[in-house]
């Protein structure tokens, strides 16, 4: 099976998507970058909507006049397994976001694992806690796709993040993998055949270079590259995911401090050719995945 004849098979990794965190500049420059790659929508990140100065409907119009979809908003911070006072409060912040997210016309918010000290470890608590977050969002018709943050203060895993959702039970309610989180943390993508593909709300990709020593947030927030030009079996990961049946969008979430240095159109071409090599692995057949090397320092 030659390069050549994987490039003329169907895309299976449609749609695809890239975060806004991925790309410098401007959000309108973002998403102008991001239509001219090819790209099927972006996922918007708080602080580049909050940079713009734009408006979420103005955001909105921008994306569709490209002919961009907005897939989600991010991030929700620090919701679950909280105290009952704190968590009320959370409550009416997800509501704004959801509001947001409505005028934005994303269908999705991501929630992250709660990095707040007071975290509470009880996964009773956290699940009902997550499926009122999902019943809240849901009244503006957003999902809530909950996301594990490797430094989390009691959940770091992928798996134990299925486990909340599965066990707080919301049809509002599924998961968001990141293929860092998942591979910083040592997870076996096997166990993701496991999931539902349609609990699978959300997937995002970024692959990194082995920083040993190095912690994960700092590791996260300042290493992140393109697919194929790290360390992380993203191919195995990528082929996870399309084996459980997902077929929801597939973005770029790359943070990483030079990459906001570039011009966005040169970060969003890198992205999208990077999609590409990876397009072999999405057919469930990791060993085909040869990447054309390094795209972007």
């Amino acid at each position: 099976m030659s390069d050549t004849n994987v490039g003329r098979l169907p895309r299976l990794m449609t749609p695809r998507s890239i975060a806004t965190v991925t790309m410098g500049g401007s959000l309108t420059g973002q998403l102008t970058a991001a239509a001219w790659a090819g790209f099927d929508g972006v996922e918007i990140c708080s602080g580049d909507l909050d940079a713009s100065g734009l408006s979420p409907v103005q955001v909105r119009t921008a994306a569709a006049d490209l002919g961009l979809t907005i897939f989600l908003w991010q991030p929700l911070r620090d919701i679950e397994a909280a105290p009952p006072g704190q968590f009320t409060r959370n409550l009416e912040r997800a509501r704004r976001a959801a509001g947001l997210a409505a005028d934005l016309g994303a269908g999705t918010i991501v929630a992250c694992s709660s990095v707040a000290p007071e975290a509470i470890d009880d996964d009773a608590l956290a699940a009902a806690q997550l499926r009122e977050l999902a019943e809240t969002a849901a009244r503006d018709g957003i999902r809530v796709a909950y996301e594990a943050l490797s430094w989390g203060t009691r959940v770091r895993t992928s798996l134990h993040a299925w486990q909340l959702v599965a066990l707080a039970g919301h049809p509002n309610l599924g998961i968001c993998l990141d293929s860092f989180h998942f591979l910083a943390a040592g997870e076996d993508p096997a166990w993701i055949g496991g999931i539902p593909g349609d609990r699978i709300t959300a997937v995002q990709l970024a692959d990194a270079p082995l920083r040993p020593g190095l912690g994960f947030l700092d590791w996260s927030r300042h290493h992140r590259c393109l697919p194929g030009d790290g360390d992380l079996d993203v191919a195995a990961f990528t082929a996870a995911v399309r084996g459980a049946g997902y077929a929801g969008a597939w973005a770029l979430e790359i943070f990483n401090d030079t990459f906001r240095q570039y011009p966005p159109q040169q970060v969003a071409d890198a992205g999208m050719r990077s999609l590409d090599d990876l397009e072999p692995a999405s057919r469930r057949d990791p060993g085909w995945y040869q990447p054309a090397g390094k795209r972007l320092p």
